[in-house]
């Protein structure tokens, strides 16, 4: 009987402690946020690092990316429910990262929408990055399994309910990365094409100019406020006038490095500028980026000698 209860006592007390204690926070008529941090992933956060958002319609909630676990997606839609009182009738991936969709399953029974390449690129490389996930944070991702999108969706408008939302397919964070623009209060989903205060993340992007382009198609749309994948929530353009600079600068030091045959080494110790001192994971991104996008840019450098010849 004694063991009986020193185990419960345990389990309880881990239960406990792996709770995300998510807390939604009301950001316009309708529109919920549950903001995560900017720290990299990690088992004191359990892969709480994104922003997720859902939105009340007549029918129904519609629900804007999942999160990182499990875990986190059953206390995702408890918090809806204690929220709202209605049925998640729709979720809307933005891309096909874990932080964004490894708690799907907590929402099996209903339409789980993204663009076609996501769904694809999840397919391909759900099941690697779950098991990095793992790695990363322990025992939180323990009963995480990829779920893939049931329904396939494209840029353009979509009513639900009494909400119309309009959805912009774009390229630069992934390839395939969905953003939401609630017609009524004019609150932007940006997902992570948008980071603010926290460095960007490169592993699949096409490209820096792809990027860029993406922000003047976001920047053009009737937003009155704006939820970056990552980064506090602004009412003001700050997160487009921070991620068009940290681009340039990165393209710029890939681009001059490539042209003066730098080596990868040397471009990861670069100096980071002090306008970015605040930005959270600096150097620790840098380093990604290096490694991810420096290949492209060397090869580039080397066609247009070859073409010189």
């Amino acid at each position: 009987m004694r063991w009986m209860l020193l185990m419960t006592c345990l389990f309880a007390s881990l239960a406990q402690a792996l709770d995300y204690h998510l807390q939604p926070r009301q950001i316009a008529d309708g529109v919920w946020l549950l903001e995560g941090s900017t720290d990299n992933f990690a088992v004191e956060n359990g892969g709480n690092i994104v922003n997720i958002g859902f939105i009340e319609t007549a029918d129904g909630v519609v629900v804007i990316d999942t999160g990182p676990s499990r875990r986190f997606g059953e206390a995702l839609r408890q918090s809806i429910e204690r929220t709202t009182g209605k049925p998640v009738v729709r979720v809307l991936l933005t891309h096909h990262h874990p932080d964004h969709v490894l708690g799907n399953q907590a929402f099996a029974d209903a339409p789980i929408a993204a663009l076609p390449e996501t769904t694809r690129l999840l397919a391909e490389q759900g099941d690697a990055m779950a098991e990095n996930m793992y790695r990363l944070v322990g025992d939180w991702m323990r009963g995480t399994e990829v779920v893939l999108p049931t329904e396939e969706i494209q840029e353009g408008a979509l009513a639900i309910g009494d909400r119309r939302l309009q959805l912009l397919a774009l390229r630069g964070h992934t390839g395939a990365d969905l953003a939401i623009l609630d017609e009524r209060t004019g609150v932007l989903f940006a997902g992570d094409v948008l980071f603010y205060q926290r460095a960007l993340t490169t592993p699949n992007s096409p490209g820096l100019d792809v990027w860029l382009a993406d922000l003047d198609r976001l920047e053009a749309l009737p937003w009155k406020q704006i939820v970056p994948g990552h980064g506090p929530v602004t009412t003001d353009a700050a997160p487009f006038v921070q991620m068009r600079d940290y681009l340039d600068w990165l393209d710029g030091l890939l681009r001059e490095g490539a042209e003066q045959g730098a080596e990868m080494n040397e471009l990861i110790r670069a100096p980071i500028p002090e306008r970015f001192a605040q930005v959270s994971l600096g150097r620790y991104e840098l380093i990604r980026s290096v490694s991810h996008l420096y290949p492209r840019y060397e090869r580039n450098a080397m066609e247009r000698l070859d073409r010189q010849d």
